[in-house]
Formats: structure tokens, sequence, C-alpha cells
């Protein structure tokens, strides 16, 4: 069936049933046929029965996993085009999506617009979705972050894994530029080759081609052997090029060389050879402002930016802060530091603050805080001149009314267009949330049952909110007179 005969066959596989209608009437408004499943046994049914253009399933599902049947179908139906949906949305779970031959990964929340769109570019594409089937293999998390900055980040990642195209990763100091790098590397199939890091502001510029393409004995004074630079070290691996912006024009040239050949040699060499390495570069700086300077080739930014991967900084991720910074408390318990809990109001000013020094330097605090907070769980006071400004004081108590209107204030300083981009309500919702479960839990000493039934939702969804917000109720106080624990 070509493109233009496809019919617009939609099947949907979600065990939310709100989310399951509101997905099946935008599609069907569309001009899509749809049909709708709650469980694995329901769609393997509707499949024998005839068979969807495109499969939109969730991953987590009463009966079976969506990634599984993604696979599975994925073998054995070619031709079916496979979106997935997600609230266990972690890079781990794109790359996994991606895997199994998915044709797009939509972390929950998601926006109805962007599924229908990709529902019509499976169909565009006639279900030729490619990638490979998944592998067992457990992988370890690289990268934190549920906001949904950090999920274009992820997707964009998860796309370029499994292949060798040059990445140019730009961002703020602290922002994580090397973690993108060695998560490319540790999910791609050069993996257990090495991951070879050179900052090109660290190292004399006299000797940044020696250090990258290595040297002949003589090649220079002081050069007593033969030494293999980074492009032969990291054979079969990937070379990460930190902070590209620095290196001087010379060696630009002959990095250009090489990426245009895939050889070089050593410097006083003749042998020439091949350059068999995935390079991904970085920068904290402004390339193309460089170039209009004259300070860095045009040609060469082109070579490198072929993916190109802006990480944002930590202040315009703030729904990630207290997800990394308990993320940071627990790795610095496990490398041997006191064990620490972080209370909700420093988990508020933590969020407020602006974070110049991004995610690296929440890291430092937090392990500052391991080691020097008295006492296990940590509060608002224990931040009191840790934070060096930028901070917005969050009053133990306040108006509902007046929160909001500070709230609002806030964004308005910090991003006046979103006043005005229709997101202001669902924003509010989303940062009200968390204080508002962990408020109620505080009420109820932990108990899920009688915090959901305030809530008004049932245990299962109460429960899965807990995990995707990163909420421990095990470790709630018992009443709301206690310092909450997070």
């Amino acid at each position: 069936m070509t493109s233009a005969e496809r019919s617009g066959a939609v099947l949907v596989l979600e065990d939310d049933a709100a989310i399951r209608t509101v997905v099946t009437q935008a599609l069907r408004r569309a001009g899509h046929r749809v049909t709708s499943v709650g469980t694995v046994q329901a769609f393997e049914r509707e499949l024998a029965a005839g068979a969807p253009e495109v499969l939109i399933t969730d991953v987590g599902l009463p009966d079976g996993n969506g990634l599984e049947v993604a696979n599975r179908l994925s073998q054995t139906r070619p031709d079916i085009a496979i979106i997935i949906l997600s609230a266990q949305n972690t890079l781990t779970t794109a790359v996994r999506a991606t895997e199994v031959g998915a044709y797009e990964y939509l972390p929950k929340p998601f926006d109805l617009d962007a599924l229908t769109r990709a529902v019509a570019g499976a169909l565009a594409r006639g279900g030729d979705t490619g990638g490979d089937p998944i592998g067992d293999e457990d992988r370890a998390l690289p990268l934190i972050g549920r906001s949904p900055a950090m999920q274009d980040v992820y997707r964009v990642i998860a796309r370029v894994v499994a292949n060798d195209l040059t990445v140019l990763v730009s961002g703020e100091s602290g922002t994580g530029k090397e973690l993108v790098a060695r998560a490319i590397h540790d999910l791609g199939p050069r993996r257990h080759a090495p991951f070879l890091a050179i900052n090109m502001a660290a190292i004399p510029r006299e000797l940044i081609e020696a250090e990258l393409f290595g040297h002949e004995r003589g090649a220079f004074t002081g050069a007593q052997a033969r030494s293999a630079g980074r492009f032969e070290q990291a054979a079969g691996g990937t070379l990460f090029l930190d902070e590209i912006g620095d290196m001087p024009l010379d060696a630009q040239t002959r990095l250009l060389r090489v990426l245009q050949s895939g050889e070089f040699t050593t410097v006083g060499g003749a042998r020439t050879i091949r350059a068999d390495v995935r390079i991904v570069a970085a920068t904290n700086r402004d390339l193309t402002q460089l170039i209009r300077s004259g300070h860095f080739r045009e040609d060469l930014y082109y070579r490198l930016n072929v993916v190109p991967i802006l990480l944002p900084p930590l202040r315009e991720r703030r729904a990630d802060v207290t997800l990394l910074a308990r993320h940071f408390l627990s790795r610095a318990s496990a490398d041997g530091l006191p064990r620490k809990r972080l209370d909700a109001s420093a988990a508020a000013q933590l969020e407020a603050y602006d974070w110049p020094g991004n995610v690296r330097e929440l890291e430092n605090l937090m392990r500052r805080l391991a080691a020097l907070s008295r006492d296990e769980l940590i509060g608002a006071d224990d931040l009191h001149g840790l934070l060096s400004g930028g901070a917005i004081p969050v009053p133990a108590a306040q108006d509902l009314s007046e929160a909001v209107r500070a709230w609002i204030d806030r964004v308005a300083r910090e991003e006046p267009g979103a006043l005005g981009d229709g997101t202001l309500r669902d924003r509010l919702i989303a940062e009200a949330e968390r204080p508002l479960i962990e408020a109620v839990l505080a009420r109820h000493a932990g108990n899920q049952l009688r915090a959901a039934q305030a809530l008004g939702i049932n245990r299962n969804t109460l429960r899965k909110r807990l995990d995707e917000l990163g909420i421990e109720p095990d470790r709630r106080p018992a009443g709301p007179t206690t310092r909450q624990g997070a």
C-alpha cells in the first residue's frame, strides 16, 4: 500500500481510560480511523482481526510492557509504524524506544498536536521506521532530568546513538556537555572502545596538534620518542573535543582535513593513518560570532554541526533541580559521605535559585551539604549563606492568592514571553502538584490510600505520580508539624 493509499487506521494501546479517550477523539477529528484498547491481550485480538497502520502504545501496561510489544511488532510487522508514549521520561526510555524501531517517542504529558503530527508523519513514511531490535543489557542512567527541555535533548541523543554522525553540543559551562558525549558513546555501538576527552582550552596552543594527532621522534624539541595522539588512542571509539571554540586556527585547518578525508598523519610523520573515531565536539561560546570575528573556520563549523544539541541552563529547567539534588546526595552517600535528605523548604529554595554555575554548582553544593550538614534532613536554614544570590525567599506560610501572584511576578521577570504563550495555567498546576502531594502525604502520615482519597485520585494514580515526581512516600514525616523530607 502506498502512502497515498493509506487510510489512517490507528490502534491506541493505553491503560489510562482518560488518556485513551482524549487521544481517540483528537485523532478522529484529524480524520483517522481509531481503535483503542487498554491491555496487551486486547491488542493481540485487534491485531489478529486486522493490522493498523500506526500503533500508539504506552510503556507501562497492566499485562505487559509497551516496549516489548513494539520490539516484537517491529520484527514481525515492520509495515506498522509505532509511536511510544511514556511517563518514564528518561534518556534510557527514549533510547530504548528508538532501538525497538519506534517512529516517535513522546514523553507524558504530551501535546495532542505533536501526537497528531507524529501520526501524520508515520503514515506518510509508510511504516518505514528503521531501528534495530532492543538488547537486554541493563543501562545506567547517564543524564538526569524530566523537564520538557531535557526531553528534547533525549530525543536527539536517541536518534544519533546508533550512527556515527558528528555532534556539536553547546551550552553554558556546567550544563553537562561531557555527560551528553559520554551518553552518546555508552549507548552506541562504539561503547566497548575507548572514550577520550581533550579540552582545547587546557592545552598550550603549540602542542594541540601533537596531542590530537601524535608525533614522531625528533618532530620538535623534546620529542625523544614517538607518541600516539588522541585520534590513535581513541581508535574504534569516541573522541570528545571540549571547548572547540578555543582551538587555534592552524589546528582547525588540520582537523578539517581529517574530518573531510578520514585520515591523518602524526606531527613529523609521513605515514597516513585512518581516523576511526566518532567526533563529539562541545563549546560554551557562540561559534557563529567567532566565525564573524575571524577566529573560527566556517567550513569546520559546518563539519562539526551535523547534529546540534543545545543543553539548557539549569535556570531553564527548574523542575529538574530537586531530582538532580537528590541524585547527587545519593551519589555522595554511595561515595562514603553521610546519607542526607532534602526537606520541602530546602527543595523550594533550590528550585528558586538561578544556578549561575548550572548542574556542576548544584552537584558541588550537594556534596558539601552531605559532608558538613549536621542533621540527616537538610532544611532551608542549612542553605543560608551557601547560595551566592538570586534565590527567591520562600516564607514558611503564605496566603495562597499571594503565593500565586508572587509566582506570576517571578515568571514575568524571568520569562516575559510566557505570560502570553497560553501555558501559564498548565505550568502553575505542574509546579503546584509536588508541594500539594507532599503536604497531603504529610497530613496523612504517609498513608497513600488516605492521601489519594483526599486528592480525589485512585491509589495507583498517586503511586505513579510519586514515582514520576521522585517523591519517596516512605520518608514522609509523621505529621504536618515536623520537618518535611523529600
